[in-house]
């Protein structure tokens, strides 16, 4: 960007079938000087539509809606490979959906609960190419499903052979939630040299960001609940 440009703000869809959820959405995200709320839906269809048409950066999806369910929505938006990242969010931690949505292809999975700075944070994050997710929303997930997880004493999935060793322990630390740069700090590396790996790991297993990254290093046993 050269000196004196001005970034343009986020451009953000709000897909939500409670109006007042979405009215209290629009203020919070309005007094933020680089956020733009540029449309409401108020069900699944009308936020694929609305997706394809006004292409916002994110869209705070609902998971929970008429018509077509914010699972769905994701899907439709993610498979019509449309420039557009969603962030979703539930009232409950332990719904049901949560994996289906990351696996469809969110970026992000929230509580409605979130404090305004912490979903304020989120859409920055997730607008700028990054993943989020409420640890709440990741322990609830993680203990519901360690049961069904694979044997840690057995190899791991093959899902992971294509990784070297040093990459499956970046994953590893990736999943226990931590930061490139506090990766960096335990492995002794710079945090550009972390950020390459992260970028192999996530070309090598085919993954769109580092919440599905997450989601297949407990699914394949790599890590568990606890570890």
């Amino acid at each position: 960007m050269t000196e004196g440009a001005v970034s343009r703000p986020v451009r953000i869809l709000l897909a939500d079938d409670q109006p007042l959820l979405r009215t209290g959405f629009r203020m919070v995200l309005g007094a933020e000087d680089d956020l733009d709320v540029v449309g409401e839906a108020g069900d699944g269809v009308e936020a694929v539509e609305l997706a394809r048409r006004l292409l916002p950066d994110v869209v705070l999806m609902d998971i929970r809606m008429p018509r077509l369910d914010g699972m769905a929505a994701t899907r439709a938006i993610v498979s019509a490979r449309l420039p557009v990242r969603v962030l979703v969010l539930t009232t409950f931690a332990q719904d049901d959906h949560v994996v289906g949505a990351l696996r469809a292809g969110a970026s992000g999975f929230l509580t409605k609960d979130v404090p305004a700075e912490d979903l304020v944070a989120a859409i920055r994050a997730v607008a700028a190419g990054g993943a989020v997710i409420s640890p709440g929303v990741l322990r609830r997930l993680l203990d519901r499903f360690a049961q069904v997880l694979p044997d840690p004493a057995a190899t791991p999935a093959r899902a992971l052979e294509p990784l070297t060793d040093r990459e499956r322990e970046v994953l590893t630390h990736m999943a226990r939630g931590l930061s490139n740069t506090e990766i960096a700090r335990v492995l002794s590396v710079s945090e550009t040299t972390v950020k390459t790996h992260v970028g192999h790991v996530l070309t090598k297993l085919r993954l769109r960001d580092r919440v599905q990254a997450v989601v297949l290093a407990y699914e394949t046993g790599l890590v568990r609940p606890g570890g």
